[in-house]
């Protein structure tokens, strides 16, 4: 049973042509390097543009700060993934798993194999959302209070490297596994991409 979202079961003569582990050692370690770079390529010239100025020198605003980015970090890591979710039970209303380990957080919808249309939405959605999110206030506060405008930006820039694995996957789904008919199985650490057979 498929819809031009979803597949229940995957049609007969699919095959698989690609896998992403998330968890395994050597993706974990690329991944978190490309996530550094990708973090500082956002933070560093955005905190350039206060003069170096971050701190304000009052000893106690500047605690609550860091307590407020620590709170929004971790906050920031549930909606992620609860964006995900969000965009596959609006497209699929399929049963999500979620869960975390050392190297990632995920939202997967492990019974279902999803179009590509849904798998690049689901990918997609909290890089568009919290992009504009953190992007529209950090150019708020940019005026307001250089503090918070620094730990917005830091949040910025941990939100980009954060979607470094949506963002491969979506590459890949852009550039190379480009067959409008495969689909996705995505169990949250672990993505499967299967063709269509060829003679159809």
């Amino acid at each position: 049973m498929c819809d031009e979202n979803f597949c229940v079961r995957l049609p007969e003569g699919y095959a698989e042509v690609y896998r992403l582990n998330a968890k395994s050692a050597k993706t974990g370690a690329i991944f978190t390097v490309g996530s550094v770079v990708m973090a500082l390529a956002v933070i560093l010239p955005c905190l350039l543009c206060t003069g170096g100025r971050i701190f304000s020198g009052d000893l106690l605003f500047d605690v609550v700060a860091i307590f407020a980015f620590a709170l929004s970090a971790v906050a920031y890591i549930v909606l992620h993934e609860l964006v995900h979710g969000a965009a596959y039970k609006l497209l699929t209303g399929s049963r999500l798993t979620f869960g975390v380990s050392l190297t990632v957080a995920f939202c997967g919808v492990p019974d279902i194999y999803v179009s590509r249309r849904t798998a690049l939405t689901a990918l997609l959605a909290p890089f568009v959302v919290f992009g504009l999110v953190f992007g529209a206030l950090a150019g708020v506060l940019y005026f307001v209070n250089y503090t918070y405008y620094a730990v917005t930006v830091v949040l910025l820039g941990l939100h980009f490297g954060g979607c470094i694995g949506d963002l491969y996957m979506t590459g890949l789904l852009l550039f190379k596994y480009r067959e409008r008919r495969l689909l996705l199985r995505d169990t949250g650490p672990e993505q499967f991409v299967y063709y269509p057979p060829r003679n159809e």
